[in-house]
Order: structure tokens, then C-alpha cells, then sequence
């Protein structure tokens, strides 16, 4: 279930797709047929076609995010999602969104550690418009002054909303930064606001001829078309981009932690916030299944076991919550809890850390078990729900898990699943060892 990655950089991390306009869905269980095949310049694409609705989804997927960056000139990657709607060669500035307006389609961008994603939903008579605005992005994308100034200040004040004048804003860029002391993952895909001042027009232009490249994107289109008129579209529109390069891609290892890293942040807050980032396998990883439905036994709405026991029963949290950095390289297990008033964070990391040591403990309950099956079950289901929902998932499980088939096979591996199997993964990866306890405390207490 690739896309809890990409939900967790749109709540978390506040990258948004805003997909909720499409809301064409099909009928629950209904596989998803679809063809795939390549260019010769290396660019693969993937259709699915659905005459049902008059709609029409162009997407591309690009193999580079926040993990592919210089250290020395992070958040080139987010930089590029806002740079690349400034237009290009044959796209006035400013006439990209204009285009997509006056054809009645709404489209979005958001960056995550591995991948930068664009896409279009549109009438479906207006396919080709995708197509070109899209080859255009890839061909032709206008890398000048002007558009890498105008987006600087864009960056900036993104981050300064959502990072930095926001209470907890930068709990996310503390907790990964402790938590990786050499993968890329360390730092957030909004990057250093210093890097991209420091950064040469130069520079952008080698990342974008690096990794904007057919062989690093994957087209998926879903919707109302046609699949042999759309394969000549595709063709038409992006077999003639020739940039044949290597792509480099990360070989940097995480090493194993064996010491549990403790620390404060004191921010502007009025109440206490821990976060607990157990490190855990990637997300192809056969563990990875277990992980996630162990989050849901934790957290996972009112009957989860964090909110009965923290915040119904113990009143100590005013919320709590588990889930899964599902990356390509090994990611992340987080739990965090926000105190009530008057609560010290010491007395939630204590009753949190019950909690998780009844699931190492001992088997979950036979009708727990099935409830967290059938949640698995629907938010399966429920992701790819839409034409749109459709057009991610084939794209990110072609990328990353090299089998675009998996759309209509995935849950098995989550069905597969043993209460024995989420009790191994708790004990396995759920040691202090393996973790960092961060808490956010006001700064009021700061020299208590």
C-alpha cells in the first residue's frame, strides 16, 4: 500500500495533490485491468481504461525526490515541483495553470523522499492537452532567473507557514533528523531555505537534465480514452525526447542503531508532544505488512488501543497516534502523543510504552485481528477508488515495487498476515534500542 508514504507527506510534511475533485469510483473488488510498455527513449507508460465518466487522468512519475539531492543543496526536488509550472519554451509563464483552467481540469504536484509526482484530471477531450503540457514539462521546461527567483520566494513562504510559525511545525524535520545519521532521509523535502539561496542557476539546470529524463519518468493514464488512440498520443508527444543519461541513484546504507537517542525541543506550545521513530525495514520489505497493521492495532481510530488506554481511560493524551514512513530505503515506524494539560510527557512515554510492550507481549485478540483486516481491506480498496487514486498506484507500484499488478494483488501480502507475524514485527523492531524519544516541550520550561 504505497500511497501511505505519499499520505503522510501530504498531512505531515504538507505537500497537497488535492485529488478530492475526482470522484468517480468503482465498484469495490473490481480488478483493474490496464497495458503497459516503453518507448525506445526508455520512458514507460501504463493505461487504464474506464468509459464510465467522461474524465480523464495524465499523470507522470518522476524517480527523484528529496533522497537524490546534494546534502549540500537540499530541497532541490520540492524546488523543481513549483519550478517546473512556470511554463517553458512553448508555455508563456503563467499560461500553464491558464491552459489547464480554460479546459475546465484542475491540476497538482507533491514531493516525498523518492519520488516527485505531477498529474492532470481532465474532460477527456481534453487528453491531449495533458500530453503536451506534460512533454513540455519534460522537454522544454523554462530554468531561468525569473522563474527560479519568483519560486524561491514561493519556498519560503511555504516554509515559514508550515514550518516555522506553526506550533509542533518542525517536528518532523527534528524527529528525522535524529533519527538517520547518514541517509538522505535526515533532512525534510522542503529542504535548507540557505542551500536553495546559495544555489547557481547552473546547478538547477543539472538537476533538472539529470533526472528529468524519459527513463526516470512513468506515464500513467486513467480514465475514459481510448487505449490504441492514447498509445498514439503518447508516442506523438514524447518519443522524440532523446536525453540519454545515466540516472544516479542512492547507495548510502543506514547503519544498524544500537542505542536509544533521547532529546528536547522546547518550541512555542502550550502543550507537551513525544514522538517515538522505531527504524524499520523498507517498503517491498515482507515485515513492512506486519508493521502496518501492527500501527493499526496502536492507532488506528477510537477503539485502537492508544486512544482507549491514553485518552479515554488514562485522560493523560488529548490525541495519539502510529504509522508507517513506507520509502524505498528502510524508513520509519513513529508513535506520538500529545498531553493533556498539566500532563508531564514523562507519564505518556510511560503509558505509550505499555502499550507497545503488551503487543510484543502477547497475541492480539482474535476479533481485534479481524477488525484490523477489514480496515486494511477498505483503505485498500478505498485508494484506488478513483480515476486518479488509479493513475498513483500504478505509477508507484511499477517504480518501486516493479510490478504494476499489484494494484489488484497487494492485499494478499496484507491478508497473509498472522497475529503471530504482528506480534514477530513488534518484538523485532519495537526496542528501545532501535529508537529516538523526542519531546516538544513549551519553552517556558526551558530553565525549569
Amino acid at each position: 500500500m504505497n500511497k501511505i508514504l505519499y499520505a503522510f507527506c501530504i498531512c505531515l510534511i504538507a505537500f497537497s495533490p488535492a485529488f478530492a475533485t475526482d470522484n468517480t469510483r468503482l465498484p469495490a473488488r473490481q480488478e483493474i485491468d490496464f497495458t503497459e510498455f516503453d518507448l525506445d527513449n526508455g520512458l514507460h507508460v501504463i493505461l487504464h481504461q474506464d468509459n464510465s465518466t467522461p474524465i480523464v487522468v495524465v499523470s507522470i512519475l518522476y524517480h527523484v525526490g528529496s533522497k537524490n539531492e546534494n546534502p549540500e543543496r537540499t530541497g532541490f526536488a520540492h524546488f523543481f515541483e513549483h519550478l517546473l509550472f512556470e511554463g517553458s519554451e512553448n508555455i508563456k509563464r503563467g499560461q500553464f495553470d491558464e491552459l489547464i483552467s480554460n479546459a475546465g481540469a484542475v491540476n497538482n504536484a507533491y514531493t516525498s523522499f523518492d519520488q516527485t509526482y505531477y498529474y492532470e484530471l481532465l474532460p477527456s477531450n481534453q487528453l491531449e492537452l495533458g500530453l503536451y503540457l506534460e512533454s513540455e514539462r519534460l522537454m522544454h521546461a523554462k530554468i531561468d532567473s525569473i522563474g527560479v527567483e519568483t519560486q524561491r520566494e514561493v519556498v519560503k513562504e511555504e516554509k515559514r507557514m508550515r514550518y516555522d510559525n506553526q506550533p509542533y511545525g518542525t517536528r518532523w524535520v527534528e524527529t528525522f533528523s535524529r533519527s538517520f545519521s547518514v541517509h538522505p532521509y535526515q533532512w525534510m523535502p522542503i529542504g535548507s531555505m540557505e542551500h536553495l539561496d546559495k544555489a547557481t542557476l547552473g546547478e538547477f539546470m543539472e538537476f533538472y537534465n539529470t533526472y528529468y529524463v524519459p527513463q526516470n519518468g512513468t506515464i500513467s493514464i486513467a480514465g475514459d480514452i481510448d487505449i490504441i488512440k492514447t498509445k498514439e498520443l503518447v508516442i506523438k508527444y514524447f518519443a522524440d525526447i532523446k536525453k540519454p543519461k545515466i540516472v544516479p541513484r542512492v547507495e548510502v546504507v543506514e547503519p544498524q542503531q544500537k542505542k536509544e537517542k533521547r532529546d528536547i525541543v522546547y518550541d512555542n506550545i502550550q502543550l507537551p508532544m513525544i514522538l517515538l521513530s522505531y527504524h524499520f525495514p523498507e517498503q517491498t520489505a515482507k515485515d513492512y505488512y506486519a508493521v502496518e497493521m501492527l500501527t493499526k492495532v496502536l492507532a488506528d481510530g477510537q477503539s485502537s488501543r492508544f486512544y482507549k488506554e491514553l485518552v479515554d481511560k488514562e485522560q493523560i493524551a488529548l490525541t495519539s497516534g502510529a504509522f508507517t514512513v513506507a520509502t524505498e530505503d528502510p524508513g520509519l515506524f513513529i508513535a506520538l502523543g500529545l498531553a493533556n494539560s498539566g500532563i508531564e510527557v514523562e507519564k505518556l512515554e510511560e503509558s505509550m510504552d505499555k502499550e507497545i510492550e503488551k503487543v510484543k507481549s502477547e497475541l492480539i485478540s482474535e476479533r481485534e485481528f479481524q477488525k484490523i483486516r477489514n480496515q486494511v481491506e477498505n483503505d485498500f480498496y478505498s485508494s484506488n477508488a478513483t480515476m486518479a487514486g488509479i493513475a498513483e498506484s500504478l505509477a508507484n507500484y511499477h517504480v518501486f515495487f516493479n510490478d504494476a499488478n499489484l494494484i489488484n494483488t497487494e492485499i494478499e501480502k496484507y491478508m497473509a498476515v498472522t497475529q503471530e507475524d504482528i506480534q514477530k514485527a513488534a518484538m523485532k523492531y519495537l526496542n528501545k534500542e532501535n529508537r529516538v524519544v523526542l519531546y516538544y516541550l513549551p519553552k517556558s520550561q526551558e530553565n525549569n
